[in-house]
């Protein structure tokens, strides 16, 4: 099974990769230059991944499939690029948040115990009440 780094490894020369992808060469350079794909270079040569290889055969279904010109193809790769980050920033983001989550109540549990049951959990419905009653303990008192 291919994981994410093997994918993007870039092992193929343009022939083989053009027979993977089930087209002529010259197309491969046409996407290229037309910057639907960006293959590595070695030695001043191309080095096609699987992931290009795959990128190539989308393209491919776009045009011949779907109808698509090049220009669209290149609007619709963009926008999934895009929200492939937006994803990856979204997956780093909860995890940041589920640290921040976890540390809070590693606190929250350390004063609890530090104070010996001294702090006691209230209902946020208790607190409105006491506001409606001007009985908060957040509200200062008056002379």
């Amino acid at each position: 099974m291919a994981t994410k780094e093997t994918e993007n490894e870039a092992v193929y020369v343009m022939s083989v990769a053009a027979r993977l992808a089930g087209v002529h060469p010259q197309t491969l350079r046409i996407y290229e230059r037309k910057g639907l794909l960006t293959p590595a270079r070695v030695h001043n040569r191309r080095r096609y991944s699987e992931e290009d290889i795959k990128r190539c055969r989308l393209i491919t279904e776009f045009t011949q499939v779907e109808g698509i010109n090049l220009a669209g193809v290149r609007m619709i790769l963009d926008m999934r690029d895009h929200l492939e980050t937006m994803r990856r920033e979204m997956d780093m983001l909860e995890q940041e948040m589920e640290r921040a989550r976890a540390s809070m109540e590693a606190e929250v549990e350390a004063l609890r115990k530090g104070l010996r049951n001294e702090i006691v959990l209230m209902p946020r419905s208790d607190l409105v009440r006491l506001r409606e009653l001007d009985l908060s303990p957040f509200k200062p008192k008056r002379p």
